[in-house]
């Protein structure tokens, strides 16, 4: 499957800010990604795997897919009135966890998603020079295994293996056009402790690595008319992530869980291309490019309601933009935004779960003053995310 690897691998499918996507299974969507601390289930595999001790002594496996719309993103300014395509995607996700192995109560899990992806077309002249297309694409096979410390601490680690595809395309009509794809396959680790100093509180840390996507590929280049292929490559991280949280269960069944994530998006300084064909590496495609992110704070808020067979959720977070406003481009017009979700589960019998969750992420509309001769001044307005996601989770 090819994956626009854009001049921003950075601009993600605006599930967060980037090109981050931390909602993972119904109950990541269903709780905007305020599901750390109160992790239960197969999906605890991916979110905190310290969690699984907690698990009931069973093999839980869950399937998902998770439907995401991209709504176009319209832009109005200096060079026009004009807008990016609509984009629809269906991402399944896979999570495995153990029932205990020996009497040391030690678990492990496995899960399958996608940490990151982003796509962004466009068709106006202007914005096509240098964003025709902009997508990626990632795939993330995670072990984890997970240790209790005590009757209250337990820690978990996993190992990150990465598999990336990308395409970057940008065309001037009569002077230039670019379509490259890359791909690679990459590593990395997570952390996590959980403490739960009484049975209604857990407290949690999760520590994701940053793992830095080393794409290769080829680049077809026609400079005019005249054909120039060569190969090339091109490094952009996934920043690593912090979060920490607390959750609460009443005696009435409710769950209230808070979130603090710490996302690391200063490792993203610079795009460079790098071209094996000499000439095409001193044009302005081979410049490296600034891109200077900034770290950035998400906070998450969700709550869950248990009635019998039913889970009732809803989430809520605030998401900042790493992206300044001096190195926005047309990959990823990236914003501040508001994010909203509910869900819920039902437990079919001893064996069978199953669950559906819608998110919204609403950007704020972000007006743009760039100073040099091929800066972006003007507005982006309307962008706006949707997921739902269902699935089925299974006892044995």
């Amino acid at each position: 499957m090819k994956i626009i690897l854009i001049s921003a691998v950075a601009s993600a499918t605006l599930m967060a800010g980037g090109y981050a996507i931390p909602e993972s299974s119904i109950n990541g969507t269903a709780l905007s990604a305020a599901y750390i601390a109160n992790a239960h289930g197969a999906d605890a595999a991916y979110t905190n795997p310290a969690a699984m001790v907690n698990n009931d002594d069973a093999n839980l496996l869950e399937v998902d897919a998770t439907y995401i719309g991209l709504s176009p993103i319209d832009f109005s300014g200096t060079t026009g009135n004009y807008s990016s395509k609509e984009e629809k995607f269906l991402v399944p996700t896979f999570h495995y966890t153990s029932k205990k192995l020996g009497d040391n109560g030690v678990r492990v899990g496995f899960s399958i998603t996608a940490p990151a992806g982003l796509s962004k077309r466009w068709d106006s002249p202007f914005a096509k020079a240098s964003a025709q297309e902009f997508t990626l694409q990632t795939v993330e096979f995670n072990p984890s295994i997970a240790v209790p410390l005590s009757n209250k601490v337990s820690m978990g680690v996993g190992f990150r293996v990465i598999s990336s595809e990308g395409i970057v395309k940008a065309s001037r009509v009569g002077v230039y056009s670019q379509d490259m794809t890359g791909d690679a396959v990459n590593y990395g680790y997570n952390l996590a402790l959980n403490y739960k100093p009484v049975s209604n509180l857990s407290l949690a840390a999760t520590y994701r690595s940053k793992v830095n996507l080393n794409e290769e590929g080829s680049a077809d280049f026609v400079l005019g008319t005249t054909p120039m292929p060569t190969a090339a490559t091109v490094s952009v991280p996934m920043p690593a992530t912090l979060n920490l949280a607390a959750a609460y269960t009443f005696d009435s069944g409710t769950t209230v869980e808070a979130v603090y994530q710490r996302t690391y998006w200063s490792a993203y300084k610079n795009l460079d291309f790098n071209y094996a064909n000499a000439y095409i590496e001193s044009l302005p495609f081979g410049i490296v490019k600034p891109k200077n992110w900034n770290d950035t704070n998400t906070y998450r808020l969700g709550l869950t309601q248990k009635y019998d067979r039913w889970v009732a959720m809803a989430g809520i977070a605030v998401d900042k933009t790493p992206v300044p406003t001096a190195t926005l481009g047309y990959e990823l017009p990236d914003s501040d935004a508001i994010i909203a979700s509910l869900g819920g589960r039902y437990q079919i019998d001893k064996a069978w779960n199953i669950g559906l969750a819608g998110l919204v992420d609403m950007k704020k509309d972000r007006e743009v003053s760039q100073s040099s001769p091929t800066g972006i001044n003007g507005t982006f307005s309307n962008a706006c995310a949707y997921l739902v996601t269902a699935g089925i989770e299974y006892r044995f």
